[in-house]
């Protein structure tokens, strides 16, 4: 039976709340054999941590993600840095910068991504980036941190930015989005870059794949992001499935078999 990580998915949101046991239920049955569970706002962190608690192989990360930039504190970083210290979590994240709507302020976005790679560093932790509309910036605020260790979610960035981002040591990570076949951009980065470097994830409830318009998304639906890889890179899945897989466990350093 193939088996795969689900490297970016947001289990705990409240979508889950009435079917979760069935939604984890389900993402086993397809083989999903583990879930790394970011979180976006202080006011999250406890709620991933008791869904981390509840479940077998689910993983927790603590960050501030830049589309609640208006929510976040500057307190809020020392927060998480305690928070951290104290709950030992897999990864620092959802954090990032977020371009693609004007009204979020970029100055503030730049405080706490820079201050998010700092924590990430300082715990030698791996950190979860989004970066939407701002891949360029991400690239040059990596380098300035000296942090080199991470991944990119949903990556959506250029051919050229990405292999700049594998330089810096960092995994590209690809969703439901690269099941449209109007995604070129998207489908050619996926044929294209060294399977070394890339995850799998669904980034569920959220960017569902073309077989699920309109729908909620969940981890099982993985198995469809496995299937267009396996078809854009003329490869076996299994051997898509194990090379990810041992890609997820390495950037998080994952325990085998953590119980709930």
């Amino acid at each position: 039976m193939i088996q795969l990580i689900d490297a970016h998915v947001h289990f705990d949101d409240p979508r889950f709340d009435s079917d979760r046991n069935e939604v984890y239920a389900r993402a086993c049955r397809a083989g999903i054999m583990g879930m790394i569970v970011p979180s976006t706002t202080a006011g999250d962190w406890s709620r991933t941590r008791q869904c981390a608690e509840t479940y077998r192989n689910v993983y927790p990360a603590y960050g501030l993600h830049p589309y609640f930039i208006d929510q976040h504190q500057p307190a809020h970083l020392d927060t998480l840095e305690a928070w951290i210290q104290k709950e030992r979590p897999v990864a620092v994240g959802e954090c990032g910068l977020d371009y693609f709507l004007d009204d979020l302020d970029r100055d503030k976005q730049r405080v706490f991504f820079r201050d998010q790679l700092r924590i990430a560093k300082a715990f030698d932790l791996p950190i979860i980036i989004h970066a939407r509309k701002a891949v360029e910036e991400v690239i040059c605020l990596i380098k300035q941190s000296g942090h080199r260790k991470g991944m990119i979610h949903s990556y959506n960035g250029s051919l050229q930015q990405a292999e700049q981002l594998i330089e810096l040591g960092y995994f590209l990570s690809f969703g439901g989005a690269v099941t449209w076949s109007r995604a070129r951009k998207l489908r050619t980065l996926v044929a294209t870059l060294p399977l070394e470097h890339l995850l799998l994830e669904t980034d569920a409830p959220d960017q569902p794949g073309a077989n699920h318009l309109g729908q909620r998304n969940e981890p099982a639906y993985l198995l469809e992001v496995l299937d267009t890889f396996a078809e854009l890179r003329s490869e076996d899945k299994s051997t898509i499935a194990e090379q990810a897989r041992q890609n997820t466990v390495e950037l998080f350093r994952l325990e085998r078999g953590k119980s709930g």
